[in-house]
């Protein structure tokens, strides 16, 4: 990697291969951004269509080249370009359909039965693929070494199945038919890596290393967010049974590994989790309208991972910077520095940046 944004690539992922392994460190992994770089800013018209926004690489370059000049990169923090078809593109892949918003985009239900969860198959022809290939290699030649292209959100297991049925459906397949699911999990773990692998070998830096889209996270092999919002809508007993297998069996495959947790409905598979020897880390997602990774009501979750010996990432927004720095304090004071990532908001002052950078010591 160049030196454009960041003059120590090396040690980031020194730090990086510390948090994921748990290896002991003297202060949390810290992802600071500050505003007020005083860099070029490139012309950039405004996209005419929604489309515009996620399939114009160029654009996307541009824009994301803009960031990168205007902000500061402080601590372990890192640029990266996010190249997402929404959450969950592989829905596309399988034969999906998306529908392009100026704030998201969304897939359209294709199956009316979850029989047709059987017809699921790679395909190197569909549109959708080969589009989203393009835009990965696209991006990698313009980025020329500034900054990472992040894997992009492909995702897996039931999340995928609710894409193409929708969750309503989805919900009564669970108890109708339960062998189709079980099925749909099946294919959908079996093409997964055939996706994934290939996004990989083109994102991949030189020394192997790659960093998946959200969260903010890099690592030395391959990488992934592992996830299943759908859990939220089934009993812990039908997670275990279904989606637990699949989410082990993809750790497995995968160098390092973090599980993200979405919203209060979803703590009561946390044990479940934690029985994934392969899984590396959990990340935690409040919810809307509940207080952030820093409130001490979240602490009997991050106890459940501390005690599984795995990683924490921790969001922290509520407040300003300085209360920011008391709970991360507070946090690293019950559970030590070792397998702990904080990630801050933006900056708005350089100043508050750097103090909070040497929170811990420089």
């Amino acid at each position: 990697m160049r030196t454009t944004y960041i003059s120590d690539w090396e040690k980031i992922k020194s730090r990086f291969e510390q948090w994921w392994n748990r290896d002991k460190s003297d202060k949390p992994l810290m992802r600071i951004v500050a505003k007020g770089r005083p860099g070029k800013i490139l012309p950039l018209e405004k996209p005419k269509t929604p489309e515009e926004i996620y399939l114009d690489i160029p654009r996307i370059i541009t824009d994301y080249r803009n960031y990168c000049e205007t902000h500061y990169f402080l601590a372990d923090a890192f640029p990266t370009l996010d190249i997402n078809l929404g959450p969950g593109s592989m829905a596309l892949y399988l034969g999906g359909e998306p529908g392009f918003a100026w704030d998201t985009v969304w897939y359209k239900e294709k199956f009316d039965s979850a029989r047709e969860f059987e017809t699921l198959r790679y395909d190197e022809t569909n549109k959708w693929w080969r589009i989203h290939r393009k835009m990965a290699l696209d991006a990698v030649n313009l980025a020329a070494g500034d900054f990472y292209v992040a894997i992009p959100d492909i995702i897996e297991n039931l999340d995928i199945l609710s894409a193409l049925r929708g969750p309503q459906n989805l919900c009564f397949d669970m108890l109708d038919e339960p062998d189709a699911i079980r099925r749909g999990v099946e294919i959908v773990d079996s093409v997964y890596f055939k996706y994934y692998d290939r996004f990989y070998d083109t994102l991949k830096d030189e020394d192997d290393s790659s960093s998946y889209t959200a969260f903010q996270i890099l690592g030395k092999g391959k990488i992934a967010k592992v996830q299943c919002d759908f859990c939220a809508m089934i009993s812990p007993g039908m997670f275990m049974e279904i989606v637990v297998p699949s989410l082990r069996r993809e750790c497995q495959n995968l160098n390092h590994s973090i599980y993200h947790l979405d919203g209060p409905d979803a703590i009561k598979h946390v044990p479940a989790l934690m029985e994934i020897k392969e899984l590396d880390a959990l990340q935690w997602t409040c919810g809307a309208g509940k207080p952030d990774g820093g409130c001490e009501k979240w602490y009997p979750i991050y106890d459940q991972v501390r005690e599984a010996g795995k990683s924490l990432w921790i969001q922290l927004y509520d407040g300003g910077p300085a209360d920011w720095a008391e709970n991360a304090k507070r946090i690293v004071k019950r559970y030590g520095s070792t397998g702990i990532y904080f990630l801050f908001p933006e900056f708005d002052s350089l100043a508050e940046a750097k103090k909070t950078e040497n929170l811990f010591g420089e």
